[in-house]
């Protein structure tokens, strides 16, 4: 059974930076593609972010494109999104998980306990 932890929230204002970071137990890490997801009070979760497994390419939802960056370190099983350039619009609560790269999809259902960002303004 897969246990993801995120970690790296915090409350910044906008315009600022902040670093997350997800550890995943197993052995199989590097043979999935992972991927954030971030769901603000009252919305449903979305997908923010995604890098393949192998070649580690990435892709992203519109409204972070140019300011978010996900990177994996395999030999850590972790997998980190580097956020630049925050917006209130940012605020919410951040997950990982393994997922369809190319769909944006979650591959289970099973969540880790997030990770809050909150963005003043």
């Amino acid at each position: 059974q897969v246990q993801l932890v995120e970690s790296g929230g915090g409350l910044v204002q906008a315009g600022g930076s902040l670093r997350l970071s997800c550890v995943a137990s197993g052995r199989t890490f590097s043979s999935y593609s992972m991927g954030w997801f971030r769901q603000a009070p009252g919305k449903e979760r979305e997908f923010v972010a995604a890098i393949w497994w192998g070649d580690s390419r990435t892709r992203y939802t519109d409204s972070v494109k140019g300011r978010f960056t996900i990177s994996r370190d395999d030999a850590k099983n972790t997998v980190y999104l580097q956020m630049n350039s925050l917006k209130p619009e940012d605020t919410a609560v951040y997950y990982c998980n393994q997922v369809n790269a190319a769909k944006g999809t979650a591959l289970r259902d099973a969540w880790g306990q997030g990770t809050q960002v909150t963005v003043s303004s």
